[in-house]
């Protein structure tokens, strides 16, 4: 029994260190991944947010529909950027979560819903006539939080830049 706690006290030994520099790295890239696709197909798409614009929360619901375009479409793409080489992570990661946020309120959730099990409803990926689909957002929100409250880990430009002005 003490080989096996010795031999799985040298890999966490060897794990610890090296989670300090890659934990967080598929979880920017993947997280980059997805907001710059997005962000990208709204550079080159329509402007639909008229539809949606009454469902947002204030004050995205008073913001003329160009200009929270040009926010959500630029936010996702610089975010993305940011996230894959990890420079004001913790800004970019909190932003997207507030995006994300209005997103899942304005597109996502079902028109109407009365009680918990018809909201439950909409914890799925397609849309099903009547409800919602804020399943990936959701998800999208809970990979953004380490990345709000750990930062980007040591493989990143925030983490030279911390280095440097430490200095």
């Amino acid at each position: 029994m003490n080989a096996i706690f010795t031999f799985w006290g040298r890999i966490v030994r060897i794990l610890d260190p090296l989670g300090d520099w890659v934990a967080l790295l598929p979880i920017r890239l993947l997280m980059a991944y997805e907001f710059g696709t997005a962000g990208m197909m709204k550079l080159n798409g329509k402007n639909w947010f008229a539809n949606f614009q009454d469902n947002f929360p204030f004050p995205f619901n008073v913001i003329p529909v160009e200009i929270s375009w040009f926010i959500a479409t630029w936010f996702e793409i610089l975010g993305a950027l940011g996230l894959v080489i990890g420079l004001f992570t913790r800004f970019w990661a909190a932003s997207l979560i507030i995006l994300t946020f209005v997103a899942i309120l304005g597109v996502h959730m079902p028109a109407e819903w009365n009680g918990l099990g018809e909201l439950w409803e909409s914890y799925r990926v397609t849309r099903k006539e009547g409800s919602g689909n804020f399943r990936i957002p959701l998800l999208f929100m809970a990979m953004l939080v380490p990345l709000v409250l750990n930062g980007a880990g040591r493989l990143s430009v925030d983490n030279l830049l911390s280095k440097r002005l430490a200095k």
